[in-house]
């Protein structure tokens, strides 16, 4: 009788478990609750298990004390996609998931292209929405175009399958995405996949893109199963060690990895993680970072990645910016055309004051801008950067603000390092661009809640954006800001 009960209580010991378990979702982190629409267990709060890089925004500069402003050039949009995905899910923004720079540049301006160089640089005058005092200095950037086709090239998948990617907005986007980019890549082009979960594993090795090369690509990231932890430094050394193997001299050597960022077994410490892609980003071998997730994303880990690795950062948070990302801006996102790109803008005696909204986490010394060799931003083909400043005019008869100076170096030249100069003046014209990108810049700082935001408000913003609605048109995206603007006035109204 006594091994017949305790066999009847172990039996339903189990039971319970497993209904526990299934209830559960079968995930290691209990916590948060579950949305039916993703799939995955998220915090319903502006921290949850988010992790962002802290940012620290500039103050003004005293021209006579500081006149110079040098800082790192890219154009990564991450940040656009997570206060997207923050929005439609109806949370509060967290701070530093908003960095003005990355909203600023997800869309697609006017810009001036370039004229015999990589680079071409222009620059807008306006007054500042926010505040009645000052005025806005953009400085709008346009790369040169150069189309994948014209070069062979090598890719290296990096997937993460650990748990965490479980999740048709993860994993399951993942392989939607790498089979968009798939159906893209030319014939001679070379395709690798690893994975990384509790272990590495080098699933396809240098299958060339024909034909039959893609079915066979897109049959194994369709295999692809998410479990177990993350070693996510393992995979990044296969990956680099894979790409180094089918290396194409003169040809577009790449890692995408795309990921969570929850690297928690192995390298994982962001400083370790920084000597190491730095390191990597010496061999030629550039980066793509494609987070997906959220609930437990690590965003400070993955710019980090893109930051230090000679790389791009885009955030995918539905299959139409997998779309966009991935076929739209293929040959931006996939095809550096300036390395080591690097702004310095150096004001007059005609300016009291300014400061540089955003690239808060890319501000680097003059000796780094004047130095050749310092590490700096890649850019894309067909790509614009902005750069918006707030500045006071000083009572001044200077009719010259401020000399821009970009400098890069230019790949299709052999890497040959070239400079662009500009020259600001009281007389620099407004644009369309530059109103949207106010209404952008605006956006952001409520949504950071900014020290610097001024007078600023959402009902600011929708009015600004009802009047450039010719200007917005059929672009989707933009349409899509002023929908997201009205999402935003409504939650924080509550």
């Amino acid at each position: 009788m006594k091994k017949r009960a305790l066999a009847l209580l172990t039996a339903i010991t189990v039971v319970c478990l497993i209904f526990l378990f299934a209830a559960c979702g079968g995930s290691d982190d209990l916590g948060g609750s579950f949305s039916q629409d993703s799939g995955y267990p998220y915090e319903e709060s502006a921290d949850g298990n988010y992790v962002y890089d802290s940012i620290e925004e500039q103050d003004f500069a005293l021209v006579s004390e500081n006149p110079s402003s040098y800082f790192s050039l890219d154009r990564n949009t991450a940040s656009y996609s997570y206060v997207r995905r923050q929005l439609n899910d109806g949370l509060d923004i967290a701070p530093d998931s908003v960095r003005v720079e990355e909203m600023i540049n997800y869309f697609d301006y006017d810009f001036p292209a370039p004229v015999d160089k990589a680079i071409g640089v222009s620059a807008y005058l306006a007054d500042c929405p926010w505040n009645a005092e000052n005025k806005l200095m953009l400085v709008g950037v346009k790369t040169s175009i150069s189309e994948l086709e014209t070069e062979n090239a090598n890719y290296v998948f990096l997937i993460d399958v650990s748990g965490s990617m479980a999740g048709k907005d993860r994993l399951g986007l993942a392989v939607k995405g790498m089979e968009k980019l798939t159906d893209s890549l030319g014939d001679k082009d070379v395709v690798s996949v690893v994975t990384y979960a509790s272990g590495v594993n080098k699933v396809l090795d240098g299958v060339e893109c024909s034909a039959d090369g893609k079915k066979t690509i897109k049959n194994a990231v369709n295999n692809l199963a998410a479990s177990g932890s993350t070693a996510g430094g393992e995979g990044l050394l296969l990956a680099y060690e894979t790409a180094r193997n089918h290396f194409i001299e003169n040809g577009n050597n790449r890692v995408i990895i795309v990921s969570d960022g929850d690297f928690n077994v192995g390298m994982s410490d962001l400083d370790e993680l920084k000597e190491f892609i730095q390191d990597k980003a010496k061999q030629n071998i550039y980066l793509t970072v494609l987070g997906v997730g959220m609930g437990n994303t690590r965003d400070d880990l993955l710019e980090t990645l893109a930051t230090n690795g000679n790389g791009n950062y885009a955030y995918l948070d539905s299959e139409l910016e997998a779309e966009k990302v991935l076929c739209e801006e293929l040959d931006g996102t996939l095809k550096t055309v300036a390395k080591d790109a690097k702004a310095g803008v150096t004001f007059t005696s005609a300016v009291e004051k300014y400061r540089l909204i955003g690239y808060d986490t890319k501000i680097i010394s003059r000796e780094d801008f004047e130095n050749d060799n310092t590490d700096a931003g890649e850019i894309g083909s067909n790509l614009c950067v902005s750069a918006l400043y707030e500045i006071k005019l000083a009572e001044s008869e200077e009719t010259r603000l401020a000399d821009v100076e970009i400098k890069y170096k230019d790949v299709s030249a052999g890497e040959t390092d070239e400079s662009v100069k500009i020259e600001v003046t009281v007389d620099t014209p407004s644009s369309d661009d530059l109103s949207f990108i106010s209404c952008v810049a605006e956006f952001g700082l409520l949504l950071r809640q900014s020290d610097y935001r001024g007078d600023a408000s959402f009902e600011a913003v929708a009015a600004r954006l009802a009047m450039l609605e010719n200007y917005i048109g059929d672009d989707a995206y933009k349409s899509e800001f002023v929908t997201l603007v009205g999402k935003a006035s409504e939650i924080y109204a509550e």
